[in-house]
C-alpha cells in the first residue's frame, strides 16, 4: 500500500539527505557538491528506485517538497498545494492464446516476442482481434504541410495498419523527390513510433504494426520487448481511449515472409512508399490475436513549486526534469536490484534545485517561473503529456520550456550538444549564451534517433510551446581534457552499459564540472526570458509553428500574414 503521510516521509528523507533547511536559502552559483549530494540522495536505496505508484515514489515526492520547502519556493500544483494528481493505467499482457497471420487458408503461428511485440492502452481483461485485413500504410504519415497523404482516403475501421520506422526520406537516394522532405537522416515526429500509433487510432484501426528495422529505430529488436508486454498511459475518458487493441512490432524477418506470402515485395514497397503518390496496399492477409491482460490504475503525481511574477505572473517559464527511473529489476553482476537512475534523472532533477536556488537568491523575476518535477517519463512521457492536456498554467503564455535529462559526467567541455536543430529561435539564444561562456554549439551526432521527441520538453512542444532539451548522450562533446574521443567514449560507455539498468548509479568517478556549465547556460536563458517581453518562436519547417501562431492572440502578439 502507498504510504500516505508526506509530512513524515518529507521529515525521515530531510534528515536522511543531511542537507539542512538553512543552507538552501544560500546564494551561490551551481555547487557540484550540492548537484553531488542530491544524487547520492534520490539513487540510494532507499527511494527503491522511484518507480510510478510505489513506495519509492511517495518517498521521492516527500524529498523533493521538502527540498523546495527548504528553497523558499511557492507551492505550484493543484489548488494551492505541491503536486498534480496523475492517474495511470497500467497494462499487462499474458501468455497469448491466439496469434498468427493467415493468408489463402493457411495459417501461420506467431512467436512473441520473437517475431512480434505488441502490448495494449485499453482498460479490459482480454486483448483480442479477429481476423482483421492488414494494410499495408507506407510511413504512415499524414502531412498537410508538406504535401503527403500516405492514407489517400482508404477506410482502415476494423483493420491492422502495418507501418515503416521512421520518415519518408530516411533511405532516400540522391535525386529521388522526397529527398529533404522530412528532414533527411534528421528524423520529424512523423517518423516516431509514438505518431504511427496514434495516427493508426486516428484513421479508426484497430491494431497498429510498426516494421522493425535497427537503422531506422535507431535500436536493436532486444529494445523493442525489453517491456516484456507492460505499457502505460494515463486514464483518458471513454470517449478517449485508443481504438488500437493492440500496438507494436513485427520483426524485419517476419515481415518480408508476410509480405512474400501475400505476393508482395518488401523491399520494392519500401521504395514505392517514398513517394507522394504512393497508395495503402492491401496484404489479402489477416491477423488474429487474443491475450489475457492485467490491468490496474496507478495513482502518481507530478510535483510543481513557483516564484511568482512581480509584473506579468500570468506568462510563466518552465524548468522541468522527471523524477521517476525504473525500479527494482534483476540484480545486477554487483547485485543490484535497484534501477536508480541516478543520471537519468536524478542529476536533472538537482539541477532544477541549483537553478530554483539561483533564482531566489536575487530580485523576484518579472514572469513567473514554474519548476516541474514529472512523474512516468520512462513510461512514455506521461506526467508531463498528462499536464500539458491539464495544464496548471496558460499554455498559450508558457514562453519555453528548459528540460533536463542525462547531462555528461565526464568534466568540461568546449562545446554545448544542441538536439532538434532548426526548431525555434531558442537554438540562437543557446549559441550567444554558450559563446559568454567561451563554449560552442555542437549538433546531435544522431539525428535520426529523434532524441528530440523523446524526452519530457516534447509534450509542451506538441502543444505549441517552444522547447530546449539538455541531453548529454545526444552527441560526443568535445571534452577539455580528451577531445570528442572522450566524449564518444562517455557516451558509449554510458548508453551500452548504465541507460536504464542498475549501473546507473552515482560513482566517484564522475566529474560535473560540464554538467554545471550546461545547468548554469539553461538558468541564464531562462531568467533573461523571466524578465524580458520577449517570446522565443518556432522557425520555418517546424511541425509545431502553426499550433503555435494559432494562440498569437492571446499572447498578444500579432499573427504572421500569409
Amino acid at each position: 500500500m502507498i504510504l500516505r503521510s508526506l509530512a513524515i516521509t518529507t521529515a525521515l528523507f530531510f534528515t536522511t539527505s543531511a542537507i539542512a533547511q538553512q543552507s538552501e536559502r544560500e546564494p551561490a552559483g551551481i555547487d557540484p557538491d550540492r548537484l553531488e549530494e542530491t544524487v547520492r540522495t534520490m539513487a540510494s536505496d532507499q527511494f527503491e528506485g522511484r518507480a510510478p505508484g510505489t513506495v519509492g515514489e511517495e518517498r521521492t515526492i516527500g524529498y523533493l517538497i521538502g527540498r523546495l520547502q527548504g528553497l523558499g519556493l511557492e507551492p505550484g500544483g493543484e489548488d494551492g498545494t505541491w503536486t498534480q494528481k496523475v492517474p495511470l493505467l497500467h497494462t499487462r499482457l499474458g501468455t497469448p492464446k491466439t496469434l498468427s497471420f493467415e493468408h489463402g487458408g493457411t495459417t501461420k503461428s506467431l512467436n512473441f516476442p520473437k517475431d512480434i511485440y505488441v502490448s495494449t492502452l485499453q482498460p479490459s481483461d482480454t486483448a483480442a482481434i479477429d481476423n482483421a485485413p492488414l494494410v499495408f500504410v507506407g510511413y504512415g504519415v499524414d502531412a498537410p504541410e508538406r504535401g503527403w497523404d500516405d492514407f489517400k482516403g482508404v477506410d482502415l475501421k476494423g483493420k491492422v495498419a502495418v507501418f515503416l520506422v521512421n520518415d519518408p526520406d530516411f533511405h532516400a537516394q540522391d535525386g529521388e523527390e522526397v529527398a529533404g522532405t522530412f528532414g533527411g537522416r534528421t528524423m520529424t515526429y512523423y517518423g516516431r513510433w509514438t505518431y504511427k500509433f496514434e495516427e493508426a487510432a486516428r484513421q479508426g484501426a484497430i491494431g497498429a504494426l510498426i516494421v522493425h528495422e535497427t537503422p531506422g529505430a535507431g535500436y536493436g529488436w532486444n529494445v523493442v520487448e525489453s517491456p516484456g508486454g507492460e505499457n502505460y498511459d494515463v486514464v483518458r475518458p471513454e470517449d478517449d481511449i485508443t481504438s488500437l487493441a493492440l500496438q507494436g512490432w513485427i520483426s524485419g524477418e517476419t515481415a518480408e515472409t508476410l509480405f512474400a506470402s501475400a505476393g508482395q515485395n518488401l523491399a520494392e514497397l519500401s521504395i514505392a512508399a517514398r513517394r507522394r503518390d504512393f497508395k495503402p496496399v492491401d496484404l489479402d492477409t489477416t491477423f488474429s490475436a487474443s491475450f489475457p491482460v492485467k490491468s490496474d490504475v496507478v495513482q502518481s503525481q507530478n510535483v510543481l513549486a513557483k516564484i511568482s511574477g512581480t509584473s506579468k505572473p500570468d506568462e510563466s517559464i518552465i524548468y522541468g526534469a522527471h523524477w521517476d527511473a525504473y525500479g527494482e529489476g534483476e540484480p545486477d553482476e554487483q547485485g543490484r536490484i535497484y534501477r536508480a537512475g541516478a543520471n537519468d534523472d536524478a542529476l536533472g532533477v538537482a539541477g532544477l534545485f541549483e537553478i530554483a536556488r539561483a533564482f531566489k537568491s536575487g530580485p523576484a523575476p518579472k514572469r513567473s517561473v514554474i519548476f516541474a518535477f514529472w512523474t512516468a517519463e520512462e513510461r512514455g512521457l506521461l506526467g508531463s503529456e498528462y499536464y500539458a492536456a491539464n495544464p496548471i498554467y496558460s499554455l498559450d503564455k508558457t514562453v519555453a520550456n528548459f528540460d533536463l535529462d542525462i547531462l555528461q559526467t565526464a568534466g568540461r567541455s568546449k562545446d554545448v550538444i544542441l538536439v532538434g536543430k532548426g526548431q525555434s529561435t531558442l537554438e540562437d539564444d543557446l549559441a550567444r549564451f554558450a559563446q559568454a561562456q567561451g563554449r560552442t554549439v555542437s549538433e546531435e551526432s544522431l539525428p535520426e534517433r529523434g532524441l528530440f521527441y523523446r524526452a519530457d520538453h516534447f509534450s509542451l512542444a506538441k502543444r505549441g510551446v517552444p522547447v530546449m532539451l539538455m541531453m548529454g548522450i545526444a552527441g560526443a562533446s568535445d571534452l577539455v581534457e580528451g577531445g570528442t574521443d572522450s566524449g564518444q567514449a562517455w557516451v558509449d560507455a554510458y548508453t551500452g552499459d548504465c541507460y536504464h539498468a542498475a549501473c546507473d548509479a552515482w560513482s566517484e568517478d564522475w566529474n560535473l564540472a560540464g554538467a554545471v556549465e550546461d545547468i548554469a547556460l539553461f538558468r541564464d536563458m531562462g531568467a533573461e526570458l523571466a524578465n524580458s517581453d520577449h517570446w522565443p518562436e518556432w522557425k520555418d519547417g517546424s511541425e509545431f509553428k502553426q499550433v503555435r501562431e494559432e494562440s498569437a492572440g492571446a499572447r498578444g502578439v500579432r499573427q504572421p500574414q500569409e
